[in-house]
């Protein structure tokens, strides 16, 4: 079947081969930025044969420098939507790496961020005790608040299972884990990831998981750090993606290259993890030498070690002063913190639904300067000071690949 999208996407894939050739001409040189999965890149699989493409909409929130205080968006796919507070609150932090979680405390956090209209988590099924957190957050929810602000919090998890034969049974099985930790009929959104490329199976576990959204068990699939060329394929092949979650910052621009290229043409959107770089971008790490021992703030966290590695590739820490001193000009402009200004940076790029602020639930809440982006308003003279600095750096697609090679190289 094919039509105008079918001709534009063809064009599309022709530009999207030319960057790639590009792209493979610059070295991976940088072993720093390789992180988790020590899987080789594999070449792409064979295209599979046309399929009718998924018809997106766009969703309600402004892509531009221009945007509004809108909190609220709808990511979609044919019949498939969910609105998502455009910043999210991001549990990987329950993990371990960042001190004890009493669950008690976690919860009442949880609700105090729900009461302050932050009302959308993200977690996982390996984010140690996330899941389950989430499940005794929703009772207390279902018992104390009322029915209409249920229906306004929502929980997003991932299954990142290994590159195993991917069975209906398996996949209900662990999509069933989820849904019972979480205490929910139907997952609000599942996210979707892949290790190694070179195993086809990942179309396998979509086409499941797709089932069994059409039983009532999901409410919407989404994806999380699939590359561009993977998104088409799954595209292709009619799996009703709403969204990919890949990292993206000031620092990491490469989702604004070519996966932004194909959720423009498509209308999937991109929800963005890493934005404020585990906290680097922020006043505790501005003028400050990490280089030296004891000489400035700790990177004691995974989330600090990982976004270092990150600064590293992309230019060092002294360009990285001066990417800080530019954001604390302009937080100080609007009276508003530098990680304001990194978050809402993002939320204003292209096809970008909604951007993580991790929470250390129990342990420290920032409640306030999460609620401020809303209200922050760039302007062009902002976003283009900003970018310049940006682009000072080292383009991280040359160094790392497309979003989500850092975990398959």
């Amino acid at each position: 079947m094919r039509g105008p999208w079918a001709s534009s996407a063809l064009s599309l894939r022709l530009r999207l081969r030319g960057a790639r050739a590009r792209t493979n001409t610059s070295p991976m040189s940088s072993t720093a930025a390789r992180v988790v999965h020590p899987a080789a890149a594999a070449p792409p699989p064979p295209r599979p044969r046309r399929l009718a493409p998924a018809r997106c909409a766009a969703g309600s929130a402004t892509d531009t420098a221009t945007a509004g205080p809108t909190r609220v968006t709808t990511v979609s796919n044919r019949g498939d939507s969910l609105a998502i507070c455009r910043v999210l609150n991001g549990m990987w932090q329950t993990s371990g790496g960042w001190g004890r979680i009493d669950r008690d405390a976690a919860v009442d956090a949880m609700l105090a961020h729900a009461d302050a209209g932050l009302s959308t988590f993200d977690m996982a099924d390996h984010y140690g005790p996330a899941e389950d957190l989430y499940g005794m957050f929703i009772n207390r929810i279902r018992r104390e608040r009322p029915p209409e602000f249920l229906e306004e919090v929502k929980g997003l998890t991932k299954w990142v299972p290994p590159p195993v034969k991917m069975t209906r049974s398996y996949v209900e099985d662990n999509i069933n884990r989820s849904r019972k930790r979480m205490d929910v009929t139907a997952l609000d959104m599942l996210q979707f990831h892949w290790w190694e490329y070179s195993n086809p199976g990942y179309l396998d576990a979509l086409k499941h998981i797709t089932d069994l959204k059409e039983e009532g068990k999901i409410k919407t699939v989404a994806l999380t750090n699939f590359d561009t060329d993977r998104l088409q394929i799954i595209l292709e092949n009619g799996i009703p993606v709403v969204s990919n979650q890949v990292q993206h910052s000031i620092v990491d621009m490469r989702p604004q290259q070519r996966m932004a290229e194909l959720c423009q043409l498509t209308g999937v959107r991109l929800i963005t993890y890493g934005t404020v770089m585990g906290g680097l971008l922020s006043e505790k790490f501005l003028d400050t030498n990490v280089s030296i021992p004891f000489a400035g703030p700790p990177l004691n966290t995974p989330s600090l070690q990982k976004y270092k590695r990150m600064v590293d590739a992309w230019g060092g820490w002294s360009l990285f002063q001066t990417l800080l001193q530019t954001l604390k000009k302009v937080s100080l402009k609007h009276g508003v913190t530098i990680s304001t200004v990194a978050v809402k940076y993002i939320l204003n790029q292209t096809s970008v639904a909604g951007s993580m602020v991790g929470v250390r639930l129990g342990l420290s809440e920032h409640i306030k300067d999460t609620n401020a982006i809303f209200s922050l308003e760039l302007d062009e003279e902002d976003m283009n000071i900003i970018t310049e600095v940006s682009k000072r750096g080292r383009n991280l697609i040359d160094i790392i690949g497309d979003c989500g090679d850092e975990y398959r190289a």
